[in-house]
């Protein structure tokens, strides 16, 4: 009779059940997995084996046939190592039953010696256990990440012989002890340690406070990369339901390294060397990529127009949509990447153009092709674009310390309860039909606004961005009912530049 047992899949980032059903027939020894599985589950067959006899159980010399259903659902992961162990000892003996199975979600992956090892995607797997009411089984260091889930029933173990005792009450289940966590509040650089830089500084608490796209642009060691990496410090800490969705992608491509839940936003720096797959995601396994790892907190793009031209493109779509969709002929996931844009790059190859302090070796063709690698649909995303000039040696060895980044991130974290207050998400995020509502303007600050979008030249999109940027500049001063001239006067600063013209001319 065949043993029916469910265990479960990653498809993107979200779990998919799959039952594993085996069949101990009479006839030659031979093990078979059957129901469209790649690699590492058709090579789990010698694992399995291994682990059950260095367990101490004994493997049946009949036939063997394991199905993973649905059949027309790629697996594509060892998860399934555990179940079809457990599967094998309950058709082939009296060890256990299907009783000992019934109600149980079982993951895991076997070494040869039957130790269990963790597996990725684990909470995506216990979100899906609670709402079927399951009890979760998983490997005791996959416990933690489990238990994020509340009043979810999880069963952890250590090795497939441990696990059979529990199962049939031989033994107490070991619970480990959960770890105390606290938030991180050391981010690496603080905002009061960056003197001078006041506009780009401006410019960060308005993308902070807003998730506006931001680009800055100056010579080398003046400060952006810096300034980018301070960004992290003055974000508001991330809600439960973001942070649960964000350590689900982290957990699915394998970069989970805490235990438990992410507590702090991520920060994803990727080589401008990067592909576009690496990027915005996909692979052989159709993997989350950096515009994903990023979700809800910050990618930042050094080098901007060092980056291949194929590479920055893909960025439009999720930049817009804020979810990834990719399609293969092996299957089509989507992942979430609302992500918050830092780019950075210099005014030209040497990096020296408009410097007082050295002279540019780059001819105006030169120039014109480096910053023509940034598209003008790519820069039109772009919410804020912001000069990082040279700081004097003197004012950076002596000049007065800024304020600090807890009181900015006060300020952000009041500005971004004002936006879920309106509209229910920041303001980078409003959809063009709750523009009028949630935007509304005084008569001056309109007529600045459109005055200066036709003189400008704006794109509609462009109107919007800037219109959203007022918004929030609105909401950090104060809890207005209304976009001020003076709010659309700095949101069009940050729009108001000659740097990407193709004339360029040297004085």
């Amino acid at each position: 009779m065949v043993v029916k047992l469910s265990s479960a899949d990653l498809a993107g980032i979200l779990a998919q059940p799959v039952t594993v059903e085996v069949d101990i027939a009479d006839g030659l020894s031979t093990f078979n997995i059957v129901g469209m599985h790649d690699t590492a589950i058709k090579e789990s067959r010698d694992r399995i084996r291994a682990a059950i006899k260095n367990s101490g159980f004994t493997f049946p010399g009949r036939r063997v046939t394991v199905n993973l259903a649905p059949a027309d659902l790629k697996k594509e992961s060892s998860r399934v190592d555990v179940p079809i162990a457990l599967g094998i000892l309950s058709e082939s003996g009296k060890l256990l039953n299907r009783d000992h199975l019934a109600g149980r979600l079982i993951i895991g992956e076997l070494s040869l010696d039957g130790a269990a090892r963790p597996v990725n995607g684990v909470l995506s797997m216990a979100m899906m256990a609670k709402k079927q009411n399951l009890q979760l089984v998983v490997p005791e260091d996959n416990y933690h990440e489990a238990s994020v889930i509340q009043d979810l029933d999880i069963l952890p173990y250590r090795n497939l012989n441990q696990l059979v005792r529990n199962l049939v009450g031989e033994a107490e289940p070991d619970l480990p002890e959960q770890p105390v966590i606290q938030a991180a509040t050391d981010y690496g650089t603080d905002m009061a340690d960056i003197r001078g830089q006041d506009h780009a500084k401006r410019a960060l608490i308005i993308a902070a406070a807003g998730n506006h796209n931001l680009l800055m642009y100056g010579p080398p060691g003046s400060g952006k990369s810096m300034l980018a990496k301070a960004l992290p410090s003055i974000l508001p800490a991330m809600s439960h339901e973001e942070a649960v969705e964000t350590t689900m992608i982290h957990s699915a491509g394998g970069l989970l390294k805490e235990t438990g839940i992410l507590q702090v936003r991520p920060y994803r720096a990727p080589h401008h060397t990067i592909s576009h797959i690496g990027l915005i995601g996909g692979g052989t396994r159709l993997n989350p990529g950096e515009v994903s790892y990023a979700h809800n907190g910050v990618l930042f793009l050094d080098e901007f127009p060092e980056f291949p031209r194929r590479t920055l493109e893909v960025l439009r779509q999720p930049m817009e949509d804020g979810t990834v969709r990719i399609s293969r002929a092996s299957g089509s996931v989507a992942f979430p990447s609302r992500f918050l844009l830092i780019a950075a790059m210099n005014p030209c190859p040497c990096g020296y153009f408009g410097s007082d302090e050295r002279e540019c070796a780059c001819s105006p063709t030169r120039i014109a092709n480096y910053r023509g690698r940034i598209s003008g649909p790519l820069l039109d995303r772009i919410d804020l674009l912001v000069h990082v000039p040279q700081i004097p040696l003197e004012q950076m060895m002596n000049g007065p310390a800024g304020t600090g980044s807890r009181e900015l991130q006060t300020m952000v974290d009041e500005a971004r309860k004002r936006q879920r207050k309106r509209s229910g998400c920041a303001n980078a995020y409003l959809p063009e039909s709750r523009l009028k509502t949630a935007c509304t303007m005084s008569a001056e600050a309109e007529a600045l606004l459109l005055n200066a979008s036709r003189n400008m030249r704006l794109s509609s999109r462009s109107f919007n961005r800037v219109l959203k940027v007022a918004r929030t500049i609105a909401d950090l001063e104060a809890d207005l009912q209304e976009i001020q001239p003076v709010h659309v006067a700095e949101a069009l600063q940050f729009k108001l530049t000659d740097f990407f013209t193709t004339d360029v001319t040297y004085d």
